[in-house]
């Protein structure tokens, strides 16, 4: 690029970027796209936001532009880099002008510069953090804060870096400009105490922000610059200092009141300080054991004495609760069970806190936390009153008490309270009879469970505190709700269900009170360990209306999903007695799918309680198809984004449905074109994929393998070659499904895999799981398919003769039937290798002997005694009328276990009888070979096994 033409034409480009209309900005953007790689392009662009006389946003465009570019073209190894010679010159550009008038664009250069310096600092750039160092000392109030303001982006980018080199790297930076650090701060910290004492606030505003950036630049400094901070006087010394500095701004806020126009960085500089305090905390606990003291008394003594009054807001409160917090909890502050195990440091830290956690000073919290920080303030009260629904799904956030007060104050009560229980339940038993403590009773359910007998406190006062209608109890009637929701799954008595469905029932009846019934915590009625449906089901067909209407009147995205967690609970619990009730829920859930496109965790709920309305209703869930299908469809397509949040519950759903289908469609065949992508991602879904691959092959082996089995066959030769043992071992499974359902279809279309399963058996295979696999599949040919056993022989000839092949892998398999542990691949084994007689192949007689050495081992697995007649059967045969009677607990057979149990009828290990095939087959081995040939023949087995074959064969 031509530099001196370039400015002008790169300008012009610029320019025509930033006009509101698609004609001129769309081909300008298209222009500078082409330029991003070209030669000289980003020392024009420097030049353009270097030029103070040209408009903003053309200034602005052009940092951007210089921003995306370091990402894009500043390291070595990046396609189109940048040549080091413009590097250099755009390097020495970058920190010769610390006079930007323009905040955001003075932020952007910031941001910028510290990008550069994370490739480059500071072996290719020197010279940056000294020329800073030099801008902030400068007396240019303009220039000193624009270094200040870069220099605290290059701190904050090099704190992050964490490679061992480059952590070493920001230590000696670190211990190179901590004294520097310091003083500035101080100075400039002193510096607004004292301009804010004359009443001199625009002055004060300056020093103030000049204070703040170098307080964050001091944070990463004192967090991550150095290994063993305890042993730096400057660090603790600054820490130390930080107690002080704190309660001198949080007086100067209380002194320049709500107005000022100071108040909003006052609060920021506050917070900075409570940050600096809880990064340490967590990235040095050992080193903060000496701040441990000052740190509760400063946080108790704000929060929960008078001290505080007139001086806390909101965001510092959390904070400080946060520091109790994780103080109480760090686990580097408790001593090991066994105290002589214990590191000095937690004994130190335990010491103290023990100390500093008193009786009265514990109950005093307490009492505070209940009486002050869980009352609903007049603003929430308001809320609740006006929007309930938000109000819930604002209540039960998740990480809400990182930042919100309330949540806040809940968390710090349970962690005081679980350390210090002994000492808190007293107090806060006396105050029961109040009304604030319910929630604290709901939070506390675990630690109070022996102290109070929650069922005659349920009948006794809840029951009748709920049954009060008057509006101005609402509060209680919801807090009342929301602590039998936390109480229920800890300790409520089994026969007080049915009254509790009745109180439920009723609310939910009430206009008012249907948004958060069930919501806060009280899908746990449904949700419990202790749940019994015959108890539920006089209120089914209610509740689930109720519930149903509630799930169309709620609009947040949220509440719609705990609704459809409480329906889907719901159903899981009453699986098929749900049948009757699920008519509107079946024609809404359609809508609801196509209003939530633009929420992909509300389609996961959808999901969810589909699977457990599919396997509520059994094979009638073909109803569903027309909705149900495209569902899966959409869910499970790799090509489309939303499969990044609704593959796992699709293919839930997609098996779900396999497995209760009555009959395979051409549309449920079709979804199928999706699998192929699913197993080359071979990811934690491989084993659901699977599954899904078996239910194809037992609702319907001959249409699924004719038309898929060539491309699941690449795909299974694909993922054999990078996969675990154990990953191995369920792909052949579903080869060896696939044989079992269609034996002669099966070993067809997957002969490509087989020849390898052949030589794994030769090779003796090491993984027990495996080998069992492989032997089951070429047992099933073997016994169901032996012409095709030739075929694959004759076609591995090339390797090794026949002969030699088939000696290898009968004596492979004697050698191996220990690893086979289900009983019904020991007795396939056994009747495929029995079906290799009568043979006069001489491979086959030298092997006999081994041959029947598995029989005699199949046959101890199967054979049971009459001890009646003393007269041995196979314990495997099925007979056709076998209906299992199910207890109540149990659940009904799916469809595809209906097809298993027909497959299994037919199967020759459920349809032959062991004992009957051992003799025939050695029968007619007698008849081939003559009694003498078969006598000699017999004298290779061991006399013990004679004799235990015989016993099982008499009487035959």
């Amino acid at each position: 690029m031509d530099m001196d033409g370039a400015s002008s034409v790169v300008l012009q480009a610029l320019t025509q970027a930033t006009s509101q209309d698609t004609a001129v900005l769309k081909p300008a953007e298209e222009q500078l796209r082409q330029w991003e790689t070209q030669p000289g392009f980003y020392s024009v662009l420097l030049n353009i936001f270097n030029n103070h006389m040209l408009d903003v946003n053309v200034r602005w465009l052009a940092v951007l532009y210089f921003k995306n570019g370091i990402d894009r073209y500043w390291r070595r190894v990046a396609p189109h880099a940048l040549s080091e010679e413009e590097k250099t010159s755009l390097r020495a550009g970058l920190i010769t002008n610390f006079n930007e008038p323009v905040n955001q664009i003075a932020t952007q250069i910031a941001v910028l510069i510290a990008k550069v310096a994370r490739l480059d600092c500071p072996r290719q750039w020197p010279e940056l953090i000294p020329i800073l160092l030099e801008s902030v000392k400068g007396q240019d109030g303009l220039r000193q804060h624009r270094a200040l303001l870069t220099f605290y982006h290059v701190t904050k980018t090099l704190a992050s870096k964490r490679l061992a080199q480059d952590r070493r790297l920001f230590q000696d930076l670190a211990s190179g400009i901590y004294s520097f650090a310091c003083s500035l701060w101080s100075h400039h910290t002193d510096c607004f105490l004292q301009q804010i004492c004359a009443r001199d606030e625009a002055a004060a505003l300056g020093s103030l922000e000049r204070s703040l950036l170098s307080l964050k630049v001091l944070r990463k400094l004192t967090v991550f610059g150095f290994q063993e901070p305890q042993q730096n006087v400057e660090v603790m010394g600054f820490l130390n200092a930080v107690f002080e500095r704190l309660r001198q701004f949080l007086e100067c806020s209380r002194q320049v009141g709500p107005n000022s126009s100071c108040r909003e960085k006052l609060e920021k500089i506050i917070i900075l300080y409570t940050k600096a305090l809880l990064d340490f905390l967590e990235y040095h606990p050992c080193a903060f054991i000496p701040l441990i003291q000052r740190s509760l008394e400063f946080a108790v003594s704000y929060l929960f004495t008078p001290a505080g009054e007139g001086v806390t807001f909101e965001r510092f409160t959390v904070q400080c609760m946060n520091l109790i917090k994780l103080i109480v909890k760090n686990d580097a502050y408790k001593p090991s069970k066994n105290i002589d195990d214990s590191k000095p440091e937690s004994l130190e830290a335990h010491k103290i806190k023990t100390a500093f956690f008193t009786h009265p000073t514990l109950t005093e919290i307490g009492r505070r936390l209940v009486s002050h920080y869980f009352l609903l303030t007049e603003e929430e009260l308001a809320m609740w009153e006006e929007d309930p629904e938000s109000f819930a799904v604002e209540e039960t956030g998740g990480d809400s008490w990182k930042y919100s007060l309330r949540p806040c104050a809940e968390v710090l009560f349970l962690d005081i309270f679980h350390n210090y229980n002994q000492t808190l339940i007293p107090g806060l038993l006396d105050m029961v009879q109040n009304l604030q403590v319910y929630n604290a009773v709901g939070l506390a359910a675990y630690e109070l469970f022996d102290n109070v007998d929650f069922d005659q406190w349920f009948k006794n006062q809840l029951l009748g505190e709920l049954q009060v209608s008057h509006h101005r109890y609402k509060l209680i009637r919801r807090r009342v709700i929301w602590l039998i929701g936390q109480w229920i799954s800890v300790k409520f008595k089994s026969e007080l269900r049915p009254l509790l469905y009745e109180v439920i029932l009723s609310l939910m009846q009430d206009p008012d009170l249907v948004h958060f019934v069930f919501i806060l915590n009280s899908q746990s009625p449904v949700d419990d360990f202790e749940f019994r449906t015959e108890q539920f089901l006089p209120y089914l067909e209610s509740i689930f209306g109720l519930l149903f209407q509630l799930l169309q009147q709620v609009t947040e995205c949220d509440t719609k999903m705990q609704v459809l967690h409480v329906i889907s609970c719901v159903i899981e619990r009453v699986n098929m007695q749900i049948r009757p009730y699920v008519g509107c829920l079946v024609q809404y859930l359609p809508l609801l799918w196509k209003q939530s496109e633009e929420h992909n965790m509300l389609r996961c709920a959808i999901l969810t309680t589909l699977i457990h309305l599919v396997q509520g209703l059994g094979a009638e869930c073909k109803n569903l198809y027309p909705f149900l299908l495209p569902v899966i469809q959409l869910s499970t397509d790799v090509s489309q984004p939303p499969h990044v949040y609704l593959l796992e519950d699709g293919l839930e759903l997609w098996l779900v449905t396999l497995e209760n289908s009555p009959a395979i469609t051409p549309e449920l065949l079709r979804i199928f074109q999706n699998m192929s992508a699913l197993l080359e991602l071979s990811s934690e879904n491989l084993r659901t994929c699977f599954q899904i691959v078996n239910a194809y092959l037992y609702l319907s082996a001959t249409d699924f393998l004719q038309n898929y089995a060539e491309s699941l066959c690449r795909s299974f030769c694909n993922l054999l070659k990078d996969i675990t043992n154990e990953g191995q071992g369920q792909v052949l499974k579903v080869v060896e499904i696939a044989l079992k359902v269609s034996p002669i279809l099966g070993a067809h279309m997957f002969q490509p895999l087989l020849p390898a399963v052949l030589r794994g058996i030769v090779a003796g295979e090491r993984y027990p799981v495996v080998m069992s696999t492989y032997l089951g599949i070429i047992g099933r040919i073997l016994l169901q398919n032996s012409s095709f056993f030739s075929s694959l022989l004759t076609q591995m000839a090339s390797e090794c003769s026949q002969k030699q092949l088939l000696a290898s892998v009968i004596e492979m398999w004697v050698d191996r039937m220990d690893n086979i542990t289900q009983p019904e691949r020991r007795k396939l084994s056994s009747l495929a290798l029995l079906s290799l007689l009568p043979s006069d192949n001489s491979v086959i007689q030298d092997k006999f002997c081994g041959i029947i050495n598995i029989s005699v081992e199949a046959l101890h697995d199967v054979m049971t005694e009459d001890p009646e007649t003393g007269t041995f059967k196979d314990c495997m045969l099925m007979s056709q009328f076998e209906e299992p009677k199910l207890s109540d607990d149990e659940e009904p057979p799916t469809e595809q276990d209906k097809r298993k149990k027909v497959l299994a009828l037919e199967d020759p290990v459920h349809s032959v009888s062991l004992q009957q095939f051992v003799y025939e087959k050695l029968k007619a081995q007698q008849a081939m070979m003559g009694d003498q040939g078969f006598g000699v023949l017999m004298e290779t087995v061991d006399t013990e096994l004679v004799r235990q074959l015989q016993e099982f064969l008499q009487g035959l």
